[in-house]
């Protein structure tokens, strides 16, 4: 990969952690409830694709399952986009594509179509979207960060309490057709929260600091060094173990309800509960997942989460009645909630913002390969044996083995660098500088001095927004 000037937040620049912030969080919001809700929504067009061409409903799966593995797998070359255009660019284009894609699936005339366009296409559009929302609700926010991520995270269950009755609306006055052509309007709000992702403007800073400082924002376009990092790896490898059991519960506890002889109607009502509980964990586990005392250890709060999910599973395969699994989706609800509020909030507090584009774009990429893995998996268990309890064992045994590994790499593997020695570099590399510059004693005083007179006229500012006419809107 040749280096380019990579898109990543300035150096010096403090993150707002308000004013325009907020924006972008609201933006981020609605990026996250497309991102995940919409594969689950559009199921409710399958009985009606079934019947016009005459497939079976495994068939139709694979519009969500191609919808999941797009957003997840297209990782790295996300990262790669954003290093090179920037968020804002690549959010546009990928809202296009979001609402192309659906559009013109609304004039297809073959299952194999679909794939491609509501599929591969809107799949693609989604992805554009979602990472580089994250990367600048990073940016723009540090101290609130925990609550900012708690709130967009919210987003998820939201939208797929809203999309879902919405299609269902469609589909009875519209057809599946003009149901789809409607939601690719819909997602075409991707490209206002794209142009909501105002970048960050450096503070100003003298002539002799300008070019060493450009110097410094050269990067690679995926930049692979964060596997040197032994948090992230640990990280990389308990987010692969939790996917493979996260996503089971919630895509068979309905048909659970139903082998036990309730009705669809009462089935479905499960998955309401499990998302009205969702959104209120979510924003909360933010605003927990901030405080001073537990925000140092917030990785330990993450693998409580996962534990708490695992456990709440393993107690699930135990449900013999509705009253059960009403119980199971209030605390899988909580879990699963306080799991989608801290995930991101980790790695950004593992990598750091000038890593955070590339590592989550690898990381991504290897949750893709869990999720296509993980439901499949279980429905082979399914057929196998005729129980639901093994699939929601084997959920719960790998949910808390993703657990263990993170908490238990964190501790017995990850050396905390002090901040000394890093200071130490900095000096270090400040000198390196100065005598590359061959600058004389006198010049030396002369930029001293006006270093000195611009932080008396300007005192250290937060972030402000760009105005650049390339990217305004």
């Amino acid at each position: 990969m040749g280096a380019v000037v990579a898109d990543d937040g300035p150096p010096g620049v403090k993150a707002p952690d308000g004013g325009w912030g907020w924006a972008v969080l609201f933006g981020c919001f609605i990026i996250t409830g497309f991102s995940y809700a919409f594969p689950k929504a559009v199921s409710v067009f399958f009985k009606e694709l079934i019947r016009e061409f005459g497939i079976g409903y495994s068939d139709t799966a694979w519009i969500s399952s191609i919808l999941l593995a797009m957003l997840y797998g297209t990782g790295p070359l996300c990262s790669v986009c954003v290093n090179r255009f920037g968020c804002r660019p690549v959010m546009l284009v990928g809202g296009l594509f979001a609402s192309m894609g659906m559009v013109i699936a609304s004039f297809c005339t073959s299952i194999v179509q679909i794939y491609l366009t509501a599929g591969v296409i809107t799949g693609l559009g989604l992805a554009l979207n979602f990472q580089p929302s994250l990367i600048m609700l990073n940016r723009y926010f540090d101290k609130r960060r925990p609550l900012a991520n708690g709130l967009s995270a919210a987003g998820s269950p939201v939208f797929l309490c809203a999309l879902s009755p919405l299609g269902q609306i469609l589909q009875h006055e519209y057809g599946w057709r003009g149901g789809f052509l409607i939601l690719g309007g819909m997602l075409l709000n991707c490209c206002v929260c794209g142009a909501l992702m105002r970048p960050l403007d450096p503070p100003r800073k003298s002539e002799a600091t300008k070019e060493p400082t450009e110097k410094k924002m050269k990067k690679k376009l995926l930049d692979f060094s964060v596997f040197k990092d032994g948090g992230f790896v640990i990280y990389t490898l308990a987010a692969s173990i939790m996917v493979l059991g996260l996503f089971v519960p919630p895509v068979f506890v309905v048909s659970y309800a139903k082998d036990l002889g309730y009705q669809d109607t009462k089935a479905a009502f499960l998955l309401t509960i499990l998302g009205f509980i969702d959104i209120f964990a979510r924003p909360i586990c933010g605003v927990v997942a901030g405080l001073k005392w537990v925000r140092p250890r917030c990785v330990y709060l993450f693998s409580f989460a996962m534990i708490f999910n695992g456990f709440t599973d393993l107690m699930g395969s135990m449900s013999v009645d509705y009253g059960g699994l009403v119980v199971f989706c209030i605390f899988f609800g909580i879990s699963y909630g306080m799991v989608g509020a801290l995930q991101f909030e980790v790695l950004m507090a593992i990598v750091g913002t000038q890593k955070f584009s590339s590592a989550i774009g690898l990381v991504l990429l290897a949750e893709a390969m869990a999720v296509l893995i993980g439901p499949p998996s279980a429905g082979k268990l399914l057929d196998a044996t005729g129980r639901y309890m093994f699939v929601f064992i084997i959920a719960g045994i790998e949910v808390t083995t993703s657990a263990l590994v993170l908490a238990l790499g964190n501790f017995f593997c990850i050396k905390k660098k002090s901040e000394e020695p890093h200071t130490k570099e900095e000096a270090s590399e400040r000198e390196e500088l100065n005598k590359s510059e061959n600058k004389t004693p006198e010049d030396a005083k002369v930029d001293s001095i006006e270093v000195e007179q611009f932080l008396k006229d300007e005192p250290e500012k937060n972030g402000e927004v760009v105005t650049n006419p390339e990217t305004c809107v």
